[in-house]
């Protein structure tokens, strides 16, 4: 890989999860303000610790109004726009911050779909009817290597189903700007919570395959 993987540990909901992926050595962290989702956290509730979080901050929004994305940029370093918005609203939401624009891997997805959004990034995930991100189920990597493979002047996150013991095979396959990950590393049956063990599995194993490349 030309630069450095990273690394985004998304759905955090609270401080101590917050610092646990911190010290695991993740880059980013994502914070869900979609109502819809089972991770989701208000604004007002992460507003007292997002300004010591020494990474990325990664705001999630799904279908978000112009004025929710203003509402919430300043908290924020990135608006990761995850739902079906439109290259206009990715257009007017890049005036207000840095952009990330998630799409499902779908059998439509190409780089001709992607171009017109003005977006820092795109995010890939696994494509499910009715569901925005946090399923649990692993991307189809074949594919994901072909996306990524027809967008060299992109960054491209590669997200959907990953966990520490599948990580480092995505990694090798893909070869993906970062990788994202909410479910795989949660504590079993809780996804409001993360687990420190895997957070450092998952980072480690990434970290490994990348250093092969």
């Amino acid at each position: 890989m030309n630069t450095p993987l990273k690394i985004k540990i998304c759905g955090i909901t609270n401080r101590d999860d917050a610092q646990a992926a911190i010290d695991a050595g993740a880059d980013a962290l994502g914070f869900n303000l979609f109502p819809g989702s089972r991770r989701h956290v208000p604004l007002s509730a992460l507003t007292p610790f997002l300004p010591s979080i020494k990474a990325l901050r990664v705001a999630l929004m799904v279908n978000p109004t112009v004025e929710e994305i203003r509402d919430a940029s300043p908290y924020f370093d990135v608006i990761q726009l995850h739902g079906q918005e439109t290259a206009e609203l990715s257009a007017r939401a890049a005036a207000l911050a840095p952009i990330w624009k998630a799409f499902p891997l779908g059998e439509t997805l190409d780089e001709a779909t992607v171009a017109p959004y003005q977006a820092q990034s795109i995010l890939i995930d696994t494509s499910l009817p009715g569901a925005f991100g946090g399923t649990g189920v692993l991307i189809d990597l074949d594919k994901a290597a072909r996306f990524v493979a027809s967008c060299p002047a992109r960054q491209i996150w590669l997200s959907g189903g990953l966990t520490p013991e599948n990580v480092a095979l995505a990694i090798q396959k893909v070869r993906p700007y970062g990788v994202d990950v909410s479910s795989g590393v949660e504590f079993p049956g809780d996804p409001r919570r993360k687990a420190p063990a895997r957070l450092q599995a998952f980072v480690a194993a990434a970290r490994s395959a990348a250093a092969l490349d």
